[in-house]
C-alpha cells in the first residue's frame, strides 16, 4: 500500500474512532467513565463473562470495535493494548452451575456486579451495552448495539471476549471430544452431536440442553 493510501485509511479509522466517543464526549463532565459488556449468553457450555473498563479522559484506542465485528488476532492485539492503556479493567463471570440456579439474564448481571466491584476505581458514570443493571448505584446510560456506538464499551466486550474465549481454550483440552477451543461452547452442529453421543461435561448448562440430552 502506497504512503498516500496508508495515511487516508489511518484518517479514516481515526474519524470512525471520533464517532465512537459521542457517549464518552457527552459525559466528559461525570468524571470515570465505565463501559460494560459482557460475552457468552448464548452458548451451550462455559461461564457468562462480562468486562468493565474505564478509559483515561481523550483515550482514542484505533480499531476498537464489537468483539464480533473483529478477527480473534486483532482481538488479542487489542486486548494487550487495552491492558497497557486502562485507567481500570475488571472482570466478573458466573458460572454454568450458576447460570442454571439463577437464569442467564440474572447471571449477567451478576458478573457485570462483580466486574464493576473488581474496578480499582469507583466509576461516575456507566455505559452499558442495552442493558440496566439492578443493584447498582452508579447512574446508568443503557446503549443499544453499545459495543458498536461507544468507545468504553467496545473495550469492554474485548476484554469481556478474549477472556472467555481463553478459557474456552483451556477447556477444550479437558473436554476434547466437544470441540471448544472451535466453537466457544457455542451450539454448533458437531458440538450438539458430541452433546448427543457422550452427554454433557461438568461445564454445560443444563438448563441449555435440555432439547439434546435425555
Amino acid at each position: 500500500m502506497d504512503e498516500a493510501k496508508r495515511i487516508a485509511k489511518l484518517q479514516k479509522e481515526q474519524e470512525r474512532i471520533e464517532a465512537l466517543c459521542e457517549f464518552e464526549k457527552k459525559y466528559d463532565y461525570c468524571g470515570y467513565i465505565c463501559g460494560i459488556d459482557e460475552v457468552g449468553r448464548g452458548p451451550l457450555a462455559g461461564p457468562v463473562v462480562a468486562g468493565a473498563v474505564v478509559l483515561p479522559k481523550g483515550c482514542r484506542i484505533l480499531y476498537i470495535n464489537d468483539s464480533k465485528k473483529l478477527s480473534e488476532k486483532k482481538r488479542d492485539e487489542l486486548f494487550d493494548v487495552i491492558t497497557r492503556e486502562a485507567v481500570s479493567i475488571g472482570i466478573g463471570m458466573a458460572s454454568p452451575a450458576r447460570i442454571d440456579e439463577i437464569n442467564i439474564l440474572q447471571a449477567t448481571y451478576e458478573a457485570m456486579r462483580m466486574a464493576i466491584s473488581k474496578l480499582t476505581v469507583v466509576p461516575d458514570i456507566l455505559l452499558n451495552d442495552a442493558v440496566t443493571i439492578p443493584m447498582v448505584d452508579i447512574q446508568q446510560v443503557p446503549i443499544i448495539k453499545g459495543d458498536a456506538k461507544s468507545l468504553t464499551i467496545g473495550a469492554a466486550s474485548i476484554m469481556a471476549k478474549v477472556t472467555r474465549d481463553r478459557m474456552m481454550v483451556e477447556y477444550d483440552s479437558i473436554y476434547p471430544e466437544y470441540g471448544f477451543a472451535r466453537n466457544k461452547g457455542y451450539g454448533t452442529k458437531e458440538h450438539i452431536a458430541a452433546l448427543k453421543e457422550i452427554g454433557p461435561s461438568p461445564i454445560h448448562r443444563r438448563t441449555f440442553i435440555k432439547n439434546f440430552v435425555e
